[in-house]
């Protein structure tokens, strides 16, 4: 069985020698057509079911605009072929594109999800790596589980300034983020995507849209989505309950230090209680002791999991949203054509 790593290999060492850096950040991404459509062809070829497929981003920066010009998969291979080299396969890539012209500076990386699962931790370490080495790298994500139902679902994401100081500082303590300000909703930043197509290929579009017949248009109206909610519902049940564990340990952990606390508190009122009463008969005081190491702290749970799972949750949430939303208005729409006829 074909396995397949969750995030990029060293990236660090692949972009050391395409560096760069930006003096604004990326506010617009500019795709070329072809690059969409391996992106759809690696997934229709290699991804089955949940499995994720990545591959590597090529192109330019012009202002504050990426442009991505080519791209190519992660090659999959099983875990027996221990001799494969990623990083040395990327940069054999990246060499036979420069000899043919074709761009070959590396700036991000592309997954596919499986409804909308890809707020991973996997996903922050890879996507901070890349963004660590070169600034303006982005992370594509292809959701083919959407794209089916009739609109391309291609987004791009980067890492917010605040937590990649998080992620270099690898304070992920309640007191780390919570003095950063981080929460679920300012982890990411996601980018405008334009896809650019060349004057031919519009003119096909136009042709293979004027040659659409009629029924296939009203597939648009199918309502038959039950299936998908139902999917995207019991995903969202599961990273609820991921939630409530980690709120359990966070609460075990606030019990536990406040327990302590007390404890500490009693302990250094028995003691300034007997030095008191030395301090009456004439005798010294007790010797000084370092309460830090008679009461260790409990371990603070890692907070940056449980907002990833919050994240994650409102990912869902959102897609529900689009989603319902979207057969709302089908409803509609098929009332009102009904009423025509």
């Amino acid at each position: 069985m074909a396995s397949r790593k969750e995030s990029g290999a060293a990236p660090s060492a692949i972009m050391a020698s395409v560096g760069g850096s930006l003096d604004s950040p990326v506010k617009q991404i500019q795709i070329e057509g072809l690059v969409v459509l391996k992106i759809i062809k690696h997934y229709q070829e290699e991804g089955q079911g949940s499995e994720v497929v990545q591959g590597v981003l090529l192109g330019l920066v012009v202002d504050d605009r990426l442009e991505i010009t080519n791209c190519f998969p992660f090659p999959q291979h099983t875990e027996d072929d221990a001799d494969f080299d990623e990083v040395q396969y990327q940069m054999e890539m990246m060499r036979s594109l420069r000899h043919v012209n074709i761009d070959h500076l590396h700036v991000g990386w592309y997954q596919s999800t499986y409804y909308g699962s890809f707020v991973s931790r996997a996903l922050l370490d890879s996507q901070f790596s890349y963004q660590h080495a070169i600034e303006e790298s982005v992370v594509l994500i292809y959701d083919p589980i959407k794209t089916a139902q009739g609109s391309l679902s291609l987004k791009a994401y980067r890492l917010t300034p605040k937590l990649m100081e998080i992620c270099k500082e690898k304070d992920f303590t309640p007191e780390g983020l919570k003095k950063a300000s981080i929460g679920f909703e300012n982890m990411f930043e996601e980018v405008p995507i334009v896809i650019k197509n060349s004057h031919l290929i519009n003119v096909l579009m136009w042709e293979l849209e004027d040659k659409s017949t009629v029924s296939d248009k009203h597939e648009l109206l199918n309502l038959s989505s039950s299936n998908h909610l139902e999917k995207s519902l019991q995903l969202l049940m599961d990273r609820v309950d991921d939630m409530s564990q980690e709120i359990v340990k966070y609460n075990t952990y606030s019990r536990n230090l406040s327990k302590q606390q007390q404890q500490k508190h009693q302990y250094l009122q028995r003691r300034q209680q007997e030095n008191t009463q030395r301090q009456s008969r004439g005798e010294p005081p007790l010797p000084e002791e370092d309460i830090n190491k008679m009461f260790k702290p409990p371990q603070a749970p890692p907070r940056m999991d449980t907002l990833l799972i919050a994240g994650q949750v409102n990912n869902y949430c959102q897609n529900v949203k689009e989603f319902t939303s979207q057969n709302l208005g089908k409803l509609f729409m098929v009332e009102a054509l009904q009423g025509n006829n």
